[in-house]
């Protein structure tokens, strides 16, 4: 079985799929140029690489309708948001539990796994009709899978604007993509103030579609670039969640473990390597960058005292941005505390060892780190 993972190739099949021909700005094609490499080279099965190409497909499809949509509706960028929240933090600190508790309020807007995928509106749809693209999603992740223990999501989860970034080609796609080469160097040079626009703009178009009071949104990638995402949403607020280094280095190479491609035959010590340098980077980076931002602006929540006592953790993230915090936030709040208690979905199972890391290298890479921010070890 031949697999074309071939740039024209997508970029036709797009086209043919929606009859649209207008990708927008064209430096797109960069990072798709070195994602689809980095796909054919490194050891897919057939099956990878036809599910690969397919989700590049329809990021493709998507991305002429998003333009197709500004278009004809050019007003859309004109909308403004306000007040966004951010969380953010290294993968594996909490934010998707932290995330789902602030879903809670009345007043929050999360992204949901399904809007993340088509920010586009869908054309034509009767007011109160189901989008037929919700359902797609629905089923596709209606299966239950290892993946659920490590982190759970369906088509209604609120889920990382990651999936916003997608669009761009330029981020870190599936997470994996940034330990395999030649994106992992592509990665570390990439400028990226075009994706926070970009990103601004889908949230413009998911707006049209829905009134939002507040945005609150999450992706542990937003670390690497504090400082664009102030620039883009000067009001914003950003929650900094922190976690005990060893337990972040061996959960992240865990789950990366699993999305490897060719996963039984993977250099897990290269992995372990790749993640560290990765996240080592981006702690640093953000410790340069919250420099030059008001400490009103960020308040950072330590890992250990979100799973001692979840409750205070909230009522502190309300007090500091001085939120609205009525018995209408506080009652949802609570009753979602009661009904998703930690490790819901099965325990995660994972060890430095297998990685080739130890807990004294770990350490020692992230001294800056644990100092910064009074980590408890």
């Amino acid at each position: 079985m031949s697999v074309d993972l071939s740039v024209n190739s997508v970029l036709e099949e797009a086209k043919d799929k929606t009859g649209l021909n207008d990708f927008g700005d064209q430096g797109f094609l960069t990072g798709l140029t070195v994602l689809m490499q980095t796909y054919d080279q490194n050891g897919l099965s057939d099956a990878g690489r036809l599910a690969s190409r397919g989700r590049i497909v329809n990021l493709l499809a998507e991305r002429l309708r998003i333009e197709d949509s500004f278009k004809k509706q050019p007003e859309i960028r004109d909308l403004k948001i306000s007040k966004p929240m951010f969380l953010t933090g290294m993968p594996r600190t909490g934010t998707s539990a932290l995330l789902n508790i602030l879903a809670s309020d009345p007043a929050a807007r999360p992204l949901k796994l399904w809007e993340g995928y088509n920010p586009s509106p869908y054309p034509n749809l009767a007011e109160g009709e189901t989008d037929p693209r919700y359902s797609i999603v629905k089923a596709a992740f209606e299966k239950a899978s290892d993946l659920s223990k490590i982190h759970h999501t369906s088509a209604d989860t609120p889920e990382e604007c990651i999936h916003l970034f997608n669009h761009t080609f330029e981020d870190v796609q599936f997470g994996i993509e940034a330990f395999l080469e030649p994106y992992a160097s592509f990665f570390k040079t990439v400028d990226r103030t075009k994706q926070y626009q970009y990103h601004g703009e889908l949230l413009r178009m998911l707006q049209s579609r829905q009134q939002t009071d507040r945005w609150l949104l999450k992706s542990p990638y937003h670390l690497w670039s504090l400082d664009l995402m102030v620039k883009q949403h000067p009001d914003c607020s950003i929650i900094i969640t922190h976690r005990d280094p060893r337990e972040v280095v061996g959960s992240y190479c865990s789950m990366m473990a699993y999305l490897m491609p060719d996963s039984e035959n993977a250099d897990l010590n290269a992995l372990g390597k790749g993640v560290l340098d990765y996240l080592v980077d981006q702690v640093n980076g953000s410790i340069e960058q919250r420099k030059n931002i008001s400490d009103k602006r960020i308040l950072d929540i330590q890992y250990r005292d979100f799973v001692n006592d979840n409750q205070s953790v909230i009522d502190s993230i309300y007090h500091h941005f001085e939120l609205p915090y009525g018995k209408d936030v506080q009652q949802p709040i609570k009753q979602y505390i009661a009904d998703h208690p930690q490790g819901k979905h099965g325990s995660h199972d994972y060890h430095l060892a297998q990685f080739g890391l130890d807990e004294a290298t770990v350490l020692d890479r992230f001294e800056r780190y644990t100092k910064a921010y009074n980590i408890a070890l």
